[in-house]
């Protein structure tokens, strides 16, 4: 092999409906060290790259809610599963973009897999915690049934690359929902390894699609999207968020803005969730 031989360098692609395409615009970004190294190469995502996810979306929305609950519980374990395989990976990333010891960078990473496999857990058991049996007068059952609001849209924190990402994108989808996620513009890099692998994790193309790139540039679109039910603000400043809280009203879209106590908490699971209130008559 040649002593001249260059490495190749790894630019980190979209996720759009289960594939890993470039941006449709062509561009890429450098994502460097807190301390101003290079670390890799980002695809650098454009408005149309994110309505292309919200239409994936919404195409897979149905299909992933009419799987069994157990069934999304498994497909999610098995994410926590890849991450566990690919965990120097990931704590290498969270190292190089956070400026952590590798020890922290290990421990964040732990962290994060345990809340995959939480919200795991949750997905048989959130009917049971949210839905009730309810007494009238007359003779009918009546049932209030959580359903999820569809298609979400996330803005990732900025600075946690990848345990607040994890709270963020699994508690939609635990509960039924897909998510098009837009990650943290200077630590987009664990977000991307992470949606590696819903490739072996048997994720349905289109139920997370995460498009990287410049925040300010490719937010307003996912805010102002008339097909997106419902958005996470929680990774940008204030000012920001009041702003793309304008833009989402326009569309009477449901707005969460968590604080920090909602870290994997049954808030963040019934944030995206409806209640279907279901009469049926008693047999004689």
């Amino acid at each position: 092999m040649s002593e001249d031989r260059l490495d190749v360098r790894k630019t980190y692609k979209l996720l759009i409906n289960g594939a890993f395409p470039r941006s449709e615009s062509g561009r890429s970004y450098e994502v460097t060290t807190t301390k101003g190294e290079f670390v890799a190469n980002v695809a650098q995502g454009s408005r149309k790259d994110v309505r292309d996810a919200v239409v994936a979306a919404r195409a897979a929305q149905a299909k992933w809610w009419a799987q069994s609950a157990y069934g999304r519980g498994q497909v999610i374990y098995r994410l926590a599963e890849m991450a566990e395989s690919r965990r120097d990976e990931l704590a290498e990333h969270v190292r190089l973009c956070e400026g952590l010891s590798p020890k922290k960078a290990q421990a964040r990473v732990s962290r994060a897999i345990d809340r995959v496999v939480w919200y795991a857990g949750w997905t048989d058991k959130i009917a049971q915690i949210l839905g009730s049996s309810n007494p009238v007068a007359g003779p009918f059952f009546n049932f209030s049934v959580p359903v999820p609001s569809g298609v979400v849209g996330v803005v990732a924190d900025q600075d946690s690359s990848l345990e607040a990402f994890v709270d963020a994108v699994l508690a939609p989808i635990a509960v039924g929902n897909t998510v098009v996620a837009i990650a943290s513009e200077k630590r987009p890099t664990p977000a991307a390894l992470l949606g590696e692998m819903t490739a072996t994790s048997d994720f349905p193309g289109g139920v997370l699609n995460i498009v990287t790139g410049f925040t300010g540039e490719v937010a307003p679109t996912l805010a102002a999207h008339e097909d997106v039910d419902g958005i996470d603000l929680g990774g940008v400043d204030e000012d920001f968020a009041n702003d793309l809280a304008h833009s989402a009203a326009g569309s009477i879209k449901r707005v969460l803005r968590p604080s920090p106590t909602d870290e994997a908490s049954l808030r963040r699971l019934r944030a995206f969730v409806e209640t279907s209130t279901v009469w049926h008559t008693i047999g004689q």
